[in-house]
């Protein structure tokens, strides 16, 4: 069955009407472009042509490949094309009248013989060689000239003409069709009406460019209301009439691009939402979605996450949400900040929830009704003049994890079918990249979760302070396994250990909790006592045999008391940043004996060592990993002197040692990986000092 031209968003004629025309007119048909129809003036112009045949054999000649590359391109995608600047034939083709001057479109048409292509030509010999002689045409020919240069997309649905001051003098064409107004009389003082508020402004803008100066071609895309109420975009083009260097008036034609202009649309926010990916944590993915809708699709967005499916919902049956993202196009207020709080849906929501359905709830001009959103955004809404809300269900899994509120501001009017479709559509798009973002951060929460459970307060020691700390990575990074641990063993000595599993995952965490299980025992265990290298290397054989993880650094330390308040320091360390020494007075220093053995799980077979180093009163020993000193772009040496520097500011301070812990954690809270830190200080005999961790 033949498509129509409104079906293909192009005109549809019969070539035949163009049979008298004084203008060249020729028609295409198919992506060969066989040339179906020519009229006389055709022939007059360019000479006798074979019908039926591709036009690459018809116009075979060699300056005409750019207008058969053109026939290509407006075939291809549906929209005219115009040559104003003036060609010129050879002269050379049997039958033609030699060498002449013309300018010509190319329109996208529908005809009997299917979708094809129409070329309109002009004869501009005359008025060139006119211009050349310095001789004036006649008024009559040489308006009726411009007026033919002015509309080379020939056949589009709406041909205009308007003086300069704005009053249409002719209107042709579909008008009263498409939008349902009668244009004589009143056109001039309404049709500004029809156009969509937001576009009107930059149509105007448009126009007074194209009219400043020497005048040049119009051409703007906007949407216009229809005699259904609805809006559809529309393209206008048209260009100046100048005569005696005055602009007397203006040509132009308006079409119908909705189908076009939405299909590009539909292409470009797809592709951009295919940059939603699950390596952003939840509250990136959701932004990144809510991004990608506006403002194309809508002036604003807010994107509200709900609790993981099991969960039990909140006071009288109501599911509770969550403000995850919210964007708005340029020129509105700023929307209130996220904050993490949660608020109990009402009941319009908990039926789309129920339903799975999107809802367009409509409203007076700023005047939304309370209880959809929460009440800083109605508190917004009402001051952009919304006047709709489009709640969309985002549904992974055949569960509803979350909705989105399209907001319609500034007096806009609500959205059309075509453009909920559209929006549906796109939201149903990120489902993947969002199921796999919240895989990850139930994983990264289970793994915190697991890991805050390990690292628990620090023991009291007599004559000592002790102190620990942790932070988990950035949000957009996983949750890694550092770990530390510190152990009050019965002989009065303290066993610490800071270690750094390689992964970050739940896997990772799980790996860490055995490690340190099995590390504790070795270490408590006085039936058969060991150096810090012992312990490490038993610690090495098991870990290794039971293929409990693939790559761990860690230092492990014993630490006894001695006489004068005074403690012993014994260390292995196994592949892990040397312990810095903040002494009670000196500069501080990093005890990196002769280099760190291997890492855990590498050979288990090489032996490892043991170091030594006497704590005074007043000194303090800090283990870390290596998210305090790794930065990105630098050296560790680099890294280490920056800690070393921050350590020093803050023990000439005064600050207890988990204060000074919870300043070091603080310089690094910009950087991606977790840390953690744990440190030592001996003090006045009796003296308990409380650890803590974050």
């Amino acid at each position: 069955m033949r498509r129509t031209g409104r079906e293909m968003g192009v005109p549809e004629l019969e070539p035949e009407v163009f049979d008298r025309a004084i203008v060249s007119v020729a028609l295409t048909s198919g992506p060969e472009h066989r040339l179906v129809y020519y009229n006389d003036a055709f022939h007059d112009l360019f000479g006798p042509r074979p019908l039926g045949v591709p036009a690459g054999e018809v116009f075979d000649e060699p300056h005409e490949s750019p207008y058969l590359d053109l026939l290509d391109v407006v075939y291809t995608d549906k929209a005219p094309r115009q040559v104003i600047t003036p060609r010129t034939t050879r002269g050379s083709t049997p039958g033609a009248p030699g060498r002449r001057h013309f300018v010509y479109s190319l329109s996208p048409v529908v005809s009997r013989h299917g979708p094809g292509v129409l070329t309109v030509a002009i004869d501009t010999t005359a008025h060139i060689e006119a211009a050349e002689r310095a001789e004036e045409l006649s008024e009559e020919r040489h308006q009726a000239l411009q007026r033919y240069e002015a509309l080379m997309s020939a056949v589009s649905q709406i041909v205009w003409l308007m003086r300069p001051d704005g009053a249409i003098t002719e209107l042709v064409g579909g008008f009263e069709e498409f939008t349902g107004l009668p244009w004589r009389s009143r056109i001039d003082e309404v049709w500004l009406e029809s156009v969509h508020p937001h576009d009107r402004a930059g149509l105007l803008q448009t126009f007074q460019e194209a009219a400043t100066g020497p005048p040049t071609m119009f051409v703007c895309t906007f949407r216009m209301r229809t005699a259904t109420g609805a809006y559809r975009r529309v393209q206008s083009r048209a260009v100046p009439v100048v005569r005696d260097g005055e602009t007397v008036e203006w040509i132009g034609t308006t079409s119908d691009v909705e189908d076009q202009w939405r299909n590009r649309l539909r292409e470009r926010l797809l592709a951009r939402v295919a940059t939603v990916t699950a390596a952003q944590d939840v509250a990136q993915a959701f932004a990144a979605t809510a991004s990608a809708v506006v403002p194309e699709l809508t002036d604003a967005c807010v994107v509200f996450l709900l609790p993981d499916v099991g969960l039990p919902p909140g006071p009288g049956g109501a599911a509770t949400a969550t403000r995850i993202a919210a964007t708005a196009r340029a020129g509105l207020p700023d929307l209130p900040p996220l904050n993490d709080q949660s608020y109990q849906v009402g009941p319009v929501i908990q039926q789309v929830i129920e339903s799975r359905r999107p809802r367009l709830v409509t409203f007076p001009s700023g005047e939304p009704p309370p209880g959809i959103v929460p009440d800083a955004s109605t508190a917004w809404l009402r001051k952009v003049r919304a006047t709709s809300l489009t709640i969309v269900p985002i549904v992974i899994d055949a569960a509803v994890v979350a909705f989105a509120v399209a907001a319609a501001c500034a007096d806009s009017p609500p959205p059309g079918p075509a453009d909920l479709a559209l929006l549906g559509e796109i939201l149903h798009e990120v489902r993947d990249p969002l199921r796999q973002a919240l895989e990850l951060q139930r994983t990264r929460h289970t793994a915190l979760t697991l890991q805050r459970a390990l690292l628990t307060p620090t023991p009291r020691v007599p004559g000592a302070e002790l102190a620990a700390h942790y932070q988990p990575a950035s949000k957009t990074a996983e949750i890694g396994g550092d770990w530390y641990d510190a152990l009050l063993l019965p002989d009065g000595s303290v066993a610490l250990t800071i270690g750094d599993i390689a992964g970050h995952d739940l896997e990772a965490a799980t790996s860490m909790s055995q490690l340190r299980s099995m590390l504790r025992v070795i270490a408590y265990d006085q039936v058969h006592p060991g150096t810090p290298a012992d312990s490490l290397a038993r610690l090495d054989r098991v870990a290794d045999g039971l293929g409990i993880a693939p790559l761990v650094t860690a230092v492990h330390a014993q630490l006894t008391p001695g006489p004068g308040g005074g403690w012993h320091a014994a260390w292995s360390n196994a592949g892990h940043p040397p312990p810095l020494l903040l002494p009670v007075s000196g500069a501080p220093r990093f005890l990196q004996g002769e280099g760190p053995d291997l890492p855990l799980c590498v050979d288990p077979a090489l032996p490892r060592a043991t170091w030594h180093h006497e704590l005074r009163l007043g000194d303090t020993l800090l283990l870390y990993t290596d998210g305090l000193i790794e930065v990105p772009g630098t050296d560790l040496t680099e890294g280490m002197a920056h800690l070393a520097a921050h350590a020093e500011e803050a023990q000439s301070d005064g600050v207890t040692l988990a204060a000074l812990c919870a300043r070091l954690l603080a310089a690094a809270d910009s950087r991606r990986d977790d840390a953690a830190v744990i440190g030592f200080r001996p003090t006045a005999q009796g003296r308990v000092w409380e650890g803590m961790w974050a």
